[in-house]
């Protein structure tokens, strides 16, 4: 099995999730192609069995620039992919992971798990959680 996880962070926090869960998919026997939304080759990505998708909310809840024009460019590979996301938030309720979700259906990704979200910096107990959400993402 080959999984990307992909992700922008600005503060760190999403890429201290997108560490871990990658490091929970390399745990899994899996193949990972692991890189930040603008360095990321996206023929590869949509050639991956899952996709792990990781952003921060910015602004009024929305993807990070970096992410959302990644997902723009794959977003029409995505039918019947199996895709989650997951990303950190300061302020707000989620609402940006929700919107998100709704365009990867859309989309008609399959999800691979519900959203995960994480307030400010992973604690141990967040970064567990990353790691359990990965293992069940990719099964």
């Amino acid at each position: 099995m080959k999984a990307a996880v992909i992700y922008a962070s600005t503060t760190g926090n999403t890429e201290a999730m997108a560490n871990a869960i990658s490091e929970a998919v390399k745990a899994s026997g899996a193949e990972v192609v692991f890189a930040t939304a603008d360095s990321a080759d996206k023929t590869a990505v949509a050639a991956c069995d899952v996709i792990l998708l990781g952003s921060p909310a910015m602004g009024d809840e929305v993807l990070e620039d970096s992410m959302e024009e990644f997902y723009s460019g794959i977003e029409s590979s995505l039918s019947g992919k199996k895709v989650g996301i997951f990303g950190s938030y300061d302020w707000g309720d989620g609402q940006w992971l929700r919107d998100w979700n709704d365009r990867l259906t859309n989309a008609g990704a399959v999800c691979a798990e519900e959203p995960l979200m994480v307030h400010l910096t992973p604690e141990d107990a967040d970064i567990a959680q990353c790691k359990e959400w990965a293992a069940s993402a990719i099964k």
